[in-house]
């Protein structure tokens, strides 16, 4: 696992060992980037299950002013932390370790909002309704803004939301489906 453009291109991120986590990989990571082009300078991320990190330190890498990184495990934050000290970006980061649900509420309740909200639940959870649900009824989303969820490929869930997007791609590689949806613009 390595960032894959910008700053810090090439370096490799320190991840957990086993099968509790399942890192991004770089060429699932390098997909979405390449679906999302350029990440503004300003824009804000929100990375849930933030696992190793990895996929909020590629924003950061490629330019995002500031990346929440949100995980229930403290084993995984210790990750995000080791990573982030690594690349040089403490700075630039908040990491909350907590439950989604809450987190988002807390979020939403400090009116804070996001250009980029990604999210990588463990398979087996089966809540990507779900945690699109609480993102869209939260409005954590910035007019124009987009979310990035990975699933499980059985775990399809477009369909049942009701937003006011105008764009949605997906793109399915092996097991591995990515939901992306986008805000219109004002």
């Amino acid at each position: 696992m390595r960032i894959i453009s910008g700053t810090n291109k090439g370096m490799k991120l320190y991840a957990p060992e086993g099968m509790k986590v399942r890192p991004t990989s770089d060429k699932i990571k390098e997909a979405i980037f390449n679906i999302l082009g350029y990440i503004d300078e300003e824009s804000t991320v929100l990375d849930l299950f933030a696992g190793s990190g990895s996929v909020g330190i590629e924003f950061l890498a490629r330019g995002a002013k500031l990346c929440y990184f949100v995980d229930a495990s403290h084993k995984s934050l210790s990750y995000v932390k080791k990573n982030l000290e690594l690349c040089k970006f403490t700075g630039r980061s908040k990491i909350i370790a907590g439950d989604y649900e809450k987190t988002i509420a807390k979020l939403s309740k400090e009116n804070i909002k996001f250009n980029y909200i990604f999210a990588d639940p463990p398979y087996a959870l089966n809540c990507g309704l779900n945690i699109a649900g609480k993102v869209f009824e939260n409005n954590l989303l910035e007019h124009g803004g987009t979310f990035i969820i990975e699933t499980d490929i059985s775990e399809k869930f477009i369909d049942n939301i009701d937003t006011g997007m105008i764009e949605y791609k997906e793109k399915v590689y092996g097991r591995t489906r990515i939901s992306i949806m986008k805000y219109a613009e004002d």
